[in-house]
This record gives structure tokens, sequence and C-alpha cells, in this order.
């Protein structure tokens, strides 16, 4: 396989790792349309592979937002991932919600649970429950040390809050349409362990000492990429985990990695193969470069060449990682 020498800088510090091509991959049936509708945030997380926190300002303008339910309906897809940032800070994210629900796309809010109980938003969660929204909810742990210590003094308890508030409008009970899905990331440069035997002590723990119900633990795996990387390059582990990563790459992931059936958009309407590359400027291959092109005309995207790079191995490593959790049956 092709080895080269891939050089970034990072916070004014130039490294030089050996890396090895990563396979190249194709699109298949587009069936997600993953949007980042800003990266204002109420939280400041360690691991934020978007650096996302409340100093940020970019948002999607009003007009990129009216194309996404004509993207929807234009292509036939069947999700729509709304992420941030907190999504649900843009002032647009209720009236985007409406329109897509109107088509009968399923809604996927990516939420940090702390939103449920910031001012002005204490009505969010009735909200969601109306519209049928599923929600992906970030705790990277049970304990209120670990989530604290990744996440901000005082986040871990206003987390469960918001699960408890989400479980009384029914989100997480089996007798519900209403899907709560939980998300765990490491702490630091490891990889997730098992997702079901975790999903298990999740279960257990939140239950026993909480009371609280969801449907499933998603593992994922960090990416080395914007604040966790900085983390990481200045305890000396950068390195480390980015071979750690490719040591641990498993081919038959490769068959299931989400870039294969979804396009990211960012804040100001570019199309990526996915968050991840969105982050780091790699843009979308073939004609559409951004939602308007998508919208404008019905193009066929199957088959195109999607942009990869070392970091992939993030989505490859061990169990596999993506948006829906780890990738190994």
């Amino acid at each position: 396989m092709l080895r080269y020498i891939y050089k970034f800088v990072l916070r004014e510090r130039v490294f030089f790792v050996e890396t090895i091509h990563f396979p190249n991959l194709h699109r298949e049936v587009l069936t997600t349309l993953q949007v980042n509708i800003g990266y204002k945030c109420n939280q400041r997380c360690s691991h934020c592979h978007v650096n996302a926190g409340p100093e940020r300002k970019e948002m999607m303008d009003n007009e990129t937002i009216k194309l996404i339910p004509k993207v929807l309906k234009l292509y036939n897809i069947n999700i729509l991932d709304l992420t941030g940032g907190a999504p649900e800070i843009h002032p647009l994210f209720k009236d985007l919600v409406i329109k897509a629900s109107s088509l009968g796309v399923e809604i996927i809010d990516r939420c940090n649970l702390t939103i449920l109980n910031e001012p002005g938003h204490e009505e969010l969660g009735v909200f969601l429950a109306d519209h049928n929204v599923n929600i992906i909810a970030s705790l990277p742990c049970y304990s209120k040390e670990n989530v604290d210590k990744q996440r901000g003094h005082g986040v871990f308890e206003r987390s469960i809050l918001g699960l408890k508030q989400l479980n009384s409008l029914g989100y997480g009970q089996e007798e519900t349409n209403l899907k709560l899905n939980l998300v765990y990331n490491p702490l630091g440069p490891n990889l997730p362990p098992s997702q079901a035997k975790l999903e298990e002590v999740y279960r257990k723990e939140l239950y026993t000492n909480f009371g609280i119900c969801f449907n499933n633990l998603y593992t994922l795996a960090n990416m080395p990429i914007k604040r966790f990387a900085a983390q990481l390059a200045n305890s000396g582990e950068l390195e480390g985990y980015t071979k750690l990563l490719k040591e641990k790459h498993n081919p038959e992931n490769l068959e299931n990695v989400m870039c294969k059936t979804l396009i990211s958009v960012d804040w100001q309407g570019t199309l990526f193969d996915c968050d991840f590359n969105q982050q780091l400027g790699m843009k979308i291959n073939g004609k559409a470069n951004h939602i308007r092109d998508l919208a404008s005309q019905n193009l066929d995207l199957k088959g195109q060449s999607i942009n990869t790079d070392e970091h992939c191995y993030g989505c490859t490593a061990g169990s596999g990682s993506s948006c829906s959790g780890a990738l190994g049956k």
C-alpha cells in the first residue's frame, strides 16, 4: 500500500506522521442528509471535533435553511440528521423540523441534553415529542466524575434532568415510538469497548440510580481532529493515538461506513462526505459543491468517489464507528 508523509500544522506546531493510504470508497444510494446548522453551543466539550462553544457565531442563514426540505423531497431522502453545536439554538430549528416532518422524513436531533433545561428552551422536549423527533443524546459516561471532566462542571446533573424529562414525555419507553439513543465517547485516546456489553452496564446504572430508560447506546471513537487533536498534541499522545487507529483497522467495517449513504452539509451550505471531512475542509467530489446545486437539479450521486485520509481509520478501527454507533456485528 502507498506510504507517504502526512504533514499538518496544529497550534503552530508541525508534525510528520507516516501513514498508509486509506482504501478507496464510493457513494451508494443517498439515504441521509446530515446538516450542521451552526457551531454555537451552550457547552464546550474537550472531545468536540467541531470546536463548538458559546462563543461561536457561525449559523446557517435563512435562504440555505429553506433549501433543506426541497433537497429531502427531490432526492427522496429518508433521514434528516440535525447537528451542531447545539442545533436547537438556531432560531429556525423548529421551523425546519416542522417542514421536514410534513414530508414524512425521519428526523434526528443530536442533543447534548443540557439544552433541554437552558433558559428559553424549557418547552423544547415537548416540541420534539410532538413532532416524533428521534433523539441521539451525548452521555459519555454514567458517572458524574467522567462526564464533568469531559464536558464541564455540572453537566452530568443537568444531563440526568434532561433524560428524566424526556422519559416523562415517553422517550425511551417500549410502548412509544419516541426513540432516545445515547452516545458514549471514550475519555481519552482509546477505542470504545464492546457496544453491547457497555449498553448493558449503562442500562443497569442509569435505571438503578436514576430510573432512566433509553433505547440504544452508540459507542463512537473520538476523531483526532480539531479540539481533541489539539488536546492529544499537548499531552504528547496524538501520534500514538493515530497509530492505534491504523493498527486496529478492520477492513470488514468498510462495507458499512456512513459516508457511503450520507452527505454532510455545513452551516454555509457546502457539501462534504461526512462531518469529519467537513471540519478538515475536504469538500465533496463531483459537480455539486453546495446544497443549492442539489436543489437546482436531481443529480446522480451514486458511484462518486469519497474523499478519505488518515482520520478515516477512526471509523474502521476495532468494532468501527459511525453516527449510529459501532459498525461490527
